[in-house]
């Protein structure tokens, strides 16, 4: 059960993987606060060329009805039409600004993403069990208390504006249309700042409670995270048995090429190195195999097997097992001592070394 409980903050991949299912930090009371938002401005910047294609649409549409002694369907097309042109310019702005400001804000959390697996259906959806589960659970709670949060804030902003604002629209009764539009409208973005601003604050507990959830919904369990390093580096007991199979087979092949070599040199039975020596293509003397305790005892036994002299050199033996690699050459400082034994040996089997 230790093992099953989400304890570890989710990887990179694990991050990625959910970013790739549709499954990001997201919150929607900043992308309604964005919106909401970018209507108020719109309206408050573009209101007096609202007020005028307002009255514009009138007069034409009273221009018409007073050149007209019956309705015709021309009329009703003109009519119509005059209409839509007069909401477009009116509407279109702020449905294109707030349409606008929605994607910035999502595209701010989320980041450009494309994925249909969030199209794909769902039968857990369905599912009575899960329902009541996500129905009980924190992320509900927390809707539920957010929403009479909202409303609250609305009803003591509303109850203000219209304590403090009361004795104000009843003086517009007795003043002219324009100042008095004028005044309301003032009062009106008065209240939906007001409003803005509360939702602002809301958005912005909102954003990091759902950053808190999604935290909390990707983390892992030490299984998860000790499955996702076996995918990504690979299975440690694999790899232990592909790294046993390569030395044996390096193993092998080290012992094929001791019955080439000249000289087998040991110490006398803790380390063993076998040494070639090619006047035409080698600059000096080169490390065959090496071993040490059972190694070295199969190098001297295949040596001895193959009839390649073997000599017991103990601080030789030593030194050239810890110091040089399989394939390569010996260090200088050898070489007077290996020329001696190589001089030694190719005496005993008639060969020359110059």
């Amino acid at each position: 059960m230790a093992a099953d409980s989400k304890t570890e903050k989710a990887t990179p991949k694990r991050r990625q993987d959910e970013r790739k299912k549709g499954n990001v930090l997201i919150s929607k009371d900043v992308i309604a606060v964005a919106s909401l938002m970018g209507t108020f401005f719109t309206m408050k910047i573009m209101f007096p060329q609202m007020i005028e294609n307002v009255r514009d649409f009138f007069y034409k549409v009273f221009a018409y009805a007073q050149n007209r002694t019956d309705v015709t369907d021309g009329f009703v097309m003109q009519i119509t039409k005059e209409t839509m042109v007069a909401f477009l310019q009116i509407a279109a702005p702020i449905i294109c600004i707030s349409g606008f400001l929605s994607i910035i804000a999502t595209v701010a959390q989320t980041k450009p993403i494309f994925v249909t697996d969030s199209l794909k259906p769902k039968f857990n959806r369905i599912n009575p069990l899960e329902g009541i589960k996500r129905l009980f659970s924190i992320k509900s709670l927390f809707d539920v208390i957010k929403g009479i949060i909202k409303i609250t804030i609305l009803i003591v902003i509303l109850y203000s504006f219209i304590s403090h604002s009361i004795l104000t629209v009843t003086r517009t009764l007795q003043m002219d249309v324009t100042p008095s539009c004028v005044m309301i409208l003032d009062l009106t973005m008065s209240l939906v700042f007001k409003i803005c601003m509360a939702f602002i604050a809301i958005s912005v507990f909102d954003y990091f409670f759902q950053w808190w959830e999604y935290e909390r919904q990707i983390k892992m369990s030490k299984h998860e995270l000790k499955e996702e390093y076996k995918q990504m580096e690979g299975d440690p007991q694999i790899k232990s048995k592909i790294r046993e199979v390569q030395r044996k087979m390096a193993m092998s092949r080290m012992m094929q090429a001791v019955p080439n070599s000249d000289v087998v040199i040991k110490n006398p039975t803790h380390y063993a190195v076998a040494l070639k020596y090619d006047l035409e293509k080698d600059g000096a003397p080169i490390l065959l195999a090496k071993g040490q305790d059972q190694v070295a005892l199969r190098i001297i036994k295949t040596a001895e097997e193959n009839n390649v002299y073997v000599l017991e050199n103990k601080p030789l033996a030593r030194a050239i097992y810890a110091t040089t690699d399989i394939n390569q050459e010996i260090p200088a400082d050898f070489y007077g001592t290996v020329a001696e034994i190589l001089v030694h040996v190719y005496k005993l089997k008639n060969k020359k070394l110059l």
